[in-house]
């Protein structure tokens, strides 16, 4: 008899609870306007810092806040190569030893070969 009860009332994807005798959170509305001059507003809790950007929701570009500050721009490190993090290991000096060490044993082979 207690499972027909609760047949049909959707229990646990309904909150029964009502919204008597609370107070939404203050806000404050945050204007972002990007490239194409799309404005978008934002709200956040008024205690919340604004980000310097935010997406924009008609095409996905990068759009800045009104009356804010200019992002800072990312740092970017430039790619190590190979070459890079050999010298890190090795001087210049003592590379040019291990080639000349490795000349010599590829010069040995071809003269045993032969």
């Amino acid at each position: 008899m207690g499972e027909r009860s609760l047949r049909g009332s959707r229990l646990g994807s309904v909150s029964y609870e009502t919204e008597r005798n609370t107070a939404p959170i203050d806000r404050q509305y945050a204007e972002y306007r990007c490239e194409q001059n799309h404005i978008v507003t934002v709200p956040f809790a008024d205690d919340a810092e604004l980000p310097d950007t935010w997406e924009c929701k008609y095409d996905g570009t990068a759009a800045k806040l009104v009356g804010g500050a200019e992002p800072a721009p990312k740092k970017v490190k430039p790619p190590r190569t190979h070459w890079d993090m050999l010298l890190e290991r090795r001087s210049e000096a003592d590379l040019e030893e291990v080639l000349a060490e490795r000349l010599d044993v590829l010069k040995s082979r071809r003269t045993k070969v032969s």
